[in-house]
């Protein structure tokens, strides 16, 4: 059963960990691996149902996938999902009777709460769509900007059920005039004694993603879990994840932007040492981004023929073409796209035959979109290490036997 097989692997890490101690100076090269192994962090326990083996734990509020773990199902599993965390998750039990929970709606004609019960006689869509940090990407920067120093796994194609937020707006009269953003809040409890302003999950977008985005209590054919949001989560397609509120508790339509942090200063591009305001760009859409999944560069590859296979998406516009790359981006070859084309704000998997012989190559890919846009080579540099899609960083090097 899984509880007792990780069990049985926390055992396993604390003897390793109790050896690391006792003789670390003298441990083979073998050994030091295991005891760094040891040394990982655990996964917090609202996490506790994740699979630790595939995952990288940063933090109990910063959880990452393994570059390898992705595999070619195309949707990523629930338990290898990342988790970021700005605040700490509410009590479980919010979770135990998820029909309960209740949703405040403002900004519209006629203002009212509804529970979950509610809202499922609404309406019932489904979308598969990226789910991905604003600061995925951020381990390659040089600047070291604080947060977790994630590399490819702040990222994952996800399938999500609910009620079209539009179709709860239709029901309720419609918009009211003049109102200008969707600004939804997160059910997380504020610590006492602070100003809620400074830390609570409120984000605002343009009203007009209202017509993609769904209020969701089902992930990946399950409730949601309190990791990912549950019992109710605002997900926006093509938006990054900071815009998709976990434990949403209010969407209001406004005639402005929220003045809570996160918004006002958080979640900003800006030049390397500035501060965060109002007038910087917000993370909203997310940009052309590719990678390859395999070969992954954990492991040393036999000669011959291999698949090189990777992901490939654009909150805008959508990804027509992927081209792969084995010398460092000196040549490119055109990759086909497989598996089911799964919507507009999905990811493209992506596959290239390839022979290598015994060397070192680098591989890594760039998607292209139909307005022509190329994944550009370069990251752009900024405070925060946000929007990272430049392909050299995210290239593999590869060693074959």
């Amino acid at each position: 059963m899984p509880g007792t097989r990780r069990e049985i692997d926390l055992y396993r890490r604390r003897l390793l960990a109790a050896g690391a101690a006792a003789g670390a100076a003298g441990l083979s090269p073998a050994a030091r691996a295991q005891g760094a192994a040891a040394a990982a962090k655990p996964l917090p326990p609202f996490a506790s149902f994740k699979d630790a083996d595939r995952l990288i734990v940063h933090s109990a509020s910063g959880i990452e996938t393994k570059r390898e773990a992705f595999g070619t199902s195309g949707i990523t599993d629930t338990d290898i999902l990342f988790v970021r965390n700005n605040i700490n998750p509410p009590d479980a039990s919010i979770t135990a009777n998820p029909d309960a929970w209740q949703v405040e709606f403002d900004g519209v004609t006629t203002p009212r709460k509804m529970s979950v019960a509610d809202l499922k006689r609404l309406g019932l869509a489904s979308v598969a769509m990226v789910l991905q940090c604003s600061g995925n990407g951020r381990g390659f920067f040089g600047h070291k900007a604080s947060g977790s120093q994630w590399k490819v796994g702040a990222a994952g194609n996800t399938l999500w059920s609910g009620v079209p937020v539009k179709a709860v707006v239709a029901e309720l009269g419609g918009v009211r005039g003049g109102m200008r953003y969707m600004t939804s809040t997160g059910g997380e409890t504020i610590p006492p004694g602070i100003d809620p302003k400074t830390v609570v999950m409120e984000r605002s977008v343009p009203w007009t993603a209202m017509e993609g985005a769904l209020l969701a209590w089902e992930l990946n054919g399950e409730p949601i879990p309190l990791a990912h949001g549950g019992p109710l989560r605002l997900v926006i397609p093509g938006y990054y994840g900071v815009n998709n509120v976990k434990y949403v508790q209010r969407v209001a339509f406004t005639e402005e932007e929220t003045g809570a942090a996160i918004q006002s200063s958080g979640y900003r591009v800006r030049p390397i040492g500035q501060k965060g305001t109002p007038g910087q760009p917000s993370m909203w859409e997310m940009n052309l981004k590719s990678f390859v999944t395999h070969p992954a560069g954990n492991a040393p590859l036999r000669a011959g023929a291999t698949q090189v296979h990777g992901v490939a998406w654009s909150g805008e516009s959508p990804v027509s073409a992927v081209e792969v790359s084995l010398d460092g981006g000196k040549s490119w070859r055109a990759a086909r796209f497989f598996g089911p084309d799964m919507g507009r704000h999905a990811w493209r998997q992506f596959v290239l035959p390839v022979r290598l012989g015994a060397g070192s190559y680098e591989i890594t890919s760039r998607a292209i979109a139909e307005d022509g846009e190329v994944q550009p080579e370069l990251r752009v540099e900024n405070e925060r290490a946000y929007a990272h899609n430049g392909w050299r960083d995210h290239a593999v090097k590869v060693t074959v036997a």
